[in-house]
């Protein structure tokens, strides 16, 4: 099987449970820790194309930094991608790639699905 790369934040339940689906199947896999190591904007690109969606979308809009800093009314893409590059927490999660695809692994139902097809 391909190796599979999961972008994971250990303190959210959903992505313990996505990365515990990769374990229980056997999948050999990376684990970024990306509020340790903030993807740069090229990766945040990069996987914004995988899963086919736009800045927004990959943004975590209830979050408090995401009121504080206004993104509601932001219109640029490149400011809301650099937002998520400054400020990871922002970042939905947990992200399942593989094979140059990616999902949201929410619900984590979609997890099994994805890495065994």
């Amino acid at each position: 099987m391909n190796e599979i790369t999961i972008w994971h934040n250990p303190k959210c339940s959903k992505s313990r449970e996505a990365l515990s689906i990769l374990e229980e199947n056997g999948c050999e896999h990376e684990v970024v820790k990306y509020l340790q190591t903030s993807p740069d904007k090229q990766k945040i690109k990069n996987i914004l194309k995988m899963l086919g969606i736009s800045p927004r979308e990959l943004m975590r809009q209830k979050e408090d930094i995401y009121k504080e800093l206004n993104l509601k009314t932001e219109e640029d893409e490149e400011k809301l991608i650099e937002a998520m590059v400054q400020n990871p927490k922002l970042i939905e999660r947990p992200i399942i790639i593989k094979n140059n695809k990616a999902i949201i692994g929410r619900p984590t139902s979609l997890v099994a699905d994805f890495i065994n097809s």
